[in-house]
């Protein structure tokens, strides 16, 4: 496996920890959702992995080394959340594989930008990890060039921001499974017609929603992939999830372990052997985590590689939660304030992680699913009955 980073690697390297430092200490800073977006736009640092001609769609382009150091340095930056990344990282490409000219054009340029922010309507109640079991419906009006769509879609992260959606509906009145699917793109700002309703979290936050359709509008010629062709593309889409931000999220994971170990010393907890050996397993299954991911994004074939990468890092980083609870002790299961309206609810750093990656094995595929791809696609074992 060859995959160093050579002198233009190293370039942008420097560019990149440049523009970050000197973008990020910026007083007031621009860093948080829609201004920043435009901030990475305009700094042409969006559609780096995007397979196109360098400023085709006003983009930039980088080798997948080139990609993952912008990922690390972005991580190492300690930037913001991004609210472009459904659009950016999964959307534009499969856009660009599947699009046709006049959908390329039109949506490819305002992500570049950072102008459109995008979400993803897959999952339903009933049908978060089982995709084929989607119940929403799209139904061509006769006589005109749009469907109206009715149904459901939950765990939408960012839906109370986006412009639009990416949405996986039947178009086939009766079809099953994953026949008569078609990924729809469509505007959310239709008042009356698309309703967002947050959830709240455990963690306080709501960044996941509940989305109701009910007649919404979208365009004929807004079907990415043609009508009927849905899974196909859909299934596309979610084999982009894992690519070079799976190393900069691994660099998150390890600033989270670091914290851990040294609070583990000043409360000496690293003295009890226990905590000592969960402690070297969770370094030593990082390290594991990087060099597969390492392999895999050098074009090493490797089988159910995107099933078995989110099967590791999703128990991992619950695990690791779990260890910040165990270090931390007595201390984990209190407020940093007492109760106030103006902190009716505050966690520190270590307390989010434990709540939320309780999480990790549900979200983007649960464990159990991963376990069943990874069954039937590459052991070839029966496939388990399904109605």
């Amino acid at each position: 496996m060859d995959f160093s980073f050579g002198p233009d690697d190293e370039a942008l390297r420097q560019e990149a920890r440049a523009w970050l430092t000197g973008h990020l200490a910026v007083e007031p800073s621009p860093a948080a959702g829609r201004a920043w977006e435009r901030e990475l736009g305009a700094g042409g640092w969006i559609g780096l992995g995007w397979d196109c001609a360098p400023g085709t769609y006003g983009n930039r382009t980088a080798p997948l080394t080139g990609q993952v150091v912008w990922a690390e340095e972005y991580s190492r930056a300690r930037a913001p959340a991004r609210l472009g990344h459904m659009g950016e990282h999964l959307l534009a490409p499969t856009l660009i594989a599947h699009g046709d000219p006049a959908q390329r054009s039109r949506f490819l340029p305002a992500i570049a930008r950072g102008e459109e922010i995008w979400c993803q309507g897959y999952s339903e109640p009933g049908a978060g990890s089982d995709l084929a079991a989607v119940r929403t419906a799209a139904v061509r009006d006769s006589g005109s060039r749009s469907y109206r769509i009715t149904g459901q879609k939950l765990w939408t992260s960012f839906a109370h921001e986006a412009d639009w959606c990416f949405l996986l509906a039947r178009t086939t009145e009766g079809s099953r499974r994953h026949h008569g699917l078609s990924l729809l793109l469509v505007p959310m700002d239709q008042p009356g017609r698309i309703e967002v309703r947050p959830i709240r979290q455990l963690t306080g936050g709501a960044d996941f929603n509940e989305v109701f359709f009910d007649g919404a509008e979208a365009r004929t010629d807004h079907v990415l992939g043609g009508e009927g062709h849905g899974w196909r593309v859909a299934m596309d889409l979610l084999g982009r999830e894992r690519g070079p931000a799976t190393l900069a999220q691994q660099i998150g994971f390890a600033e989270e372990l670091a914290r851990i170990v040294s609070l583990a010393r000043e409360t000496g907890a690293a003295a009890e052997p226990a905590v000592r050996d969960r402690l070297v397993r969770q370094w030593a299954e990082l390290r594991t985590m990087r060099w597969t991911a390492l392999r895999a994004l050098s074009g090493t074939d490797l089988r159910g590689a995107p099933s078995v990468a989110k099967l590791l890092w999703g128990g991992w980083h619950r695990r690791l939660g779990e260890l910040a609870v165990q270090v931390q002790g007595p201390p984990a299961a209190v407020g940093q304030h007492d109760w106030s309206e103006e902190h009716p609810y505050e966690l520190d750093a270590l307390q989010r992680l434990f709540l939320f990656s309780r999480a990790d094995t549900i979200y983007g595929g649960s464990a159990e699913m991963q376990r069943t791809i990874i069954a039937e696609r590459v052991l070839g074992l029966p496939r388990e009955p399904r109605p």
